[in-house]
């Protein structure tokens, strides 16, 4: 066979336009029978809340099927790689390649080209596809679905807003964006330089600001010697938003990679403890478009040769195989939340171990 410049031949054209043919069937198939499901359990609230039509196709599902697609990508690709190359090996196809003196090393050459644009496809999505398409889902599910508003939880919060400047609430009530018991204190060279405190903050969004009440302000001086002042009532503006105790876990989804990397930064700084989200996120967006070259090369050694079992058992492999991936990815942000690993590496781990999977495998395929 003869090369084109590229070093692209026919041979691999055939096998490319197989894989991406067989992974865009499969996506269809998937995604149709996801949708259904989801209907017949959200339909109820559709109904209750009186969502419109329009409002049900653009506003969730359209956005709801990239979130999904990429969810779900590495089982994609893993079924299409068994199905077609199961395909391939029972009709001979691959036994007449070898014999023809095409080498297993270069058989994968197509199926790593056909990997890199599932790849790339994954990792566009999730840097700059999805984000704004789970804002829109997020929004309707909020809207529809649960309709129920949201209440902040947290007690004794714990910020700090910049270098040397940090914030106390005892308390935060969601009904009327009142903070109870503020506390602001500035620290310079290891010592306090002011002290801020008001009985209550209630957040104005004509100010963007808070309105404090019953305050006091207590500032000392190099020689630690304190002065202080008192009122009623104030209206004040720091770097703590009405959002900062609104932010929920998931809206690290609705981020692009700029504006997540901004939130990551600020809650380093604060120290706030919902980092972990954002890390989590970010790190899933990297690592699971890496997928798509380890379960190629898994699902290729698996199917290359011609079982007893035939097309059904290489693709239940497949199946259950592809299903413990995405498990054992959801299964290791709980090493984050449990503080046992970093999220760099919690994340990465299932790509660690079956890339070694891949690699044991891949030196016992047929050769």
């Amino acid at each position: 066979m003869k090369l084109n410049p590229f070093g692209i031949r026919k041979l691999d054209w055939y096998i490319i336009k197989k894989f991406i043919g067989t992974y865009l069937l499969s996506i269809v198939i998937i995604i149709a029978i996801v949708i259904i499901f989801d209907i017949s359990e959200k339909i109820d609230n559709f109904v209750e809340h009186e969502a419109p039509l329009k409002a049900i196709v653009f506003n969730y599902y359209l956005n709801f099927i990239p979130y999904i697609l990429n969810m779900f990508s590495p089982m994609f690709v893993f079924i299409t790689v068994i199905f077609f190359t199961s395909r391939l090996a029972g009709g001979s196809e691959i036994i007449a390649m070898l014999s023809c003196g095409e080498s297993f090393h270069r058989l994968m050459l197509p199926y790593m080209i056909s990997a890199t644009i599932v790849a790339a496809m994954s990792f566009f999505l999730g840097l700059y596809v999805i984000p704004p398409a789970n804002f829109g889902r997020l929004e309707f599910e909020q809207k529809y679905v649960k309709s129920s508003r949201y209440v902040n939880s947290d007690r004794n919060i714990h910020y700090q807003l910049a270098p040397g400047t940090y914030v106390y609430v005892e308390s935060f009530s969601s009904w009327n964006n009142t903070a109870a018991k503020l506390t602001l204190e500035s620290i310079e060279n290891n010592r306090i330089r002011s002290k801020f405190t008001a009985e209550s903050a209630e957040w104005k969004e004509d100010l963007g600001g808070w309105s404090c009440k019953n305050w006091f302000v207590r500032d000392y001086d190099e020689y630690g010697n304190e002065t202080m002042r008192r009122g009623a009532a104030m209206d004040t503006v720091i770097a703590l938003t009405v959002e900062d105790f609104y932010r929920r876990k998931n809206v690290v989804e609705t981020l692009k990679i700029k504006e997540l990397n901004e939130l990551i930064d600020m809650q380093k700084m604060r120290g706030d403890h919902m980092v972990k989200y954002a890390l989590i996120e970010k790190h899933t967006r990297i690592a699971t478009p890496f997928s798509a070259f380890i379960l190629t090369l898994i699902g290729v050694s698996l199917s290359s040769k011609k079982r007893r079992g035939g097309l059904g058992l290489n693709i239940g492999i497949g199946i259950a195989l592809s299903f413990s991936y995405i498990l054992f990815m959801r299964f290791s942000q709980m090493f984050v939340h449990t503080g046992t690993l970093p999220p760099w590496i919690a994340i990465w781990l299932p790509n660690m171990i079956y890339a070694v999977v891949a690699i044991v495998l891949y030196r016992l395929a047929p050769k």
